[in-house]
């Protein structure tokens, strides 16, 4: 069965913006997207489960980005197991902020 993968607006944005910066985040972002559909809830300390429901994961996990030298981007998922579907919430980098918008995770946890 194939993953579905999601984003949301804010997501795009934050995609958009950080891909300017980092050239190579489309590329990392799509190698991630190859790990998480095999092992959707990671595979190592760099994944994170948040949050979880009765339908969903809520996952905080560590994008890595050729283009930072040791340091990471952050991402924050929603991974439904029922239908095989991931949804991006969040990109970030570790260096302008420190921890996820936990507001846009509510926000996001409202809508179910």
């Amino acid at each position: 069965m194939t993953m579905n993968f999601n984003e949301l607006p804010e997501f795009q944005k934050e995609l958009k913006r950080l891909g300017k910066k980092y050239k190579s985040l489309p590329d990392d972002l799509q190698e991630f997207c190859n790990v998480i559909s095999v092992v959707p809830l990671g595979n190592s300390k760099h994944f994170n489960v948040i949050t979880q429901t009765e339908f969903f994961y809520i996952v905080k996990a560590r994008l890595f980005c050729r283009y930072l030298k040791g340091t990471s981007l952050r991402i924050v998922y929603a991974y439904f197991e029922q239908e095989q579907r991931i949804e991006f919430i969040e990109l970030y980098f570790k260096g302008d902020k420190e921890n996820e918008d936990r507001n846009r995770i509510k926000k996001y946890l409202e809508n179910f």
